[in-house]
């Protein structure tokens, strides 16, 4: 089943994402590899392509997993949530419908 892993970044957290993106890409990477990832990106935190100095307002994961919890342990596992970059991450099952 597909989930969505909704991430919001605790207050100037661009630094902190900035020392662990490396790693929090290459995990990406390997759903994608896998064929899981239907998409993943972060919310600028301005009406913004390249916002800059203001960064990200948090991030959208959009992946398969066997199950809830695994899709959860997943996301706790992941160096933002290590490098304290998240403040809050839900975790809920997803349904794509279009396109």
């Amino acid at each position: 089943m597909w989930y969505a892993i909704i991430s919001e970044d605790v207050n100037d957290s661009l630094a902190l994402r900035q020392g662990a993106r490396a790693e929090h890409i290459a995990r990406l990477q390997r759903l994608k590899d896998e064929g899981r990832l239907l998409l993943a990106g972060p919310h600028p935190a301005i009406d913004s392509e390249d916002p800059g100095a203001a960064g990200f307002s948090g991030s959208l994961v959009v992946a398969e997993f066997p199950s809830l919890e695994e899709a959860r342990d997943w996301a706790d596992r992941d160096p933002y949530v290590a490098a304290n970059v998240y403040a809050n991450v839900t975790v809920k099952p997803f349904k794509p419908v279009l396109p």
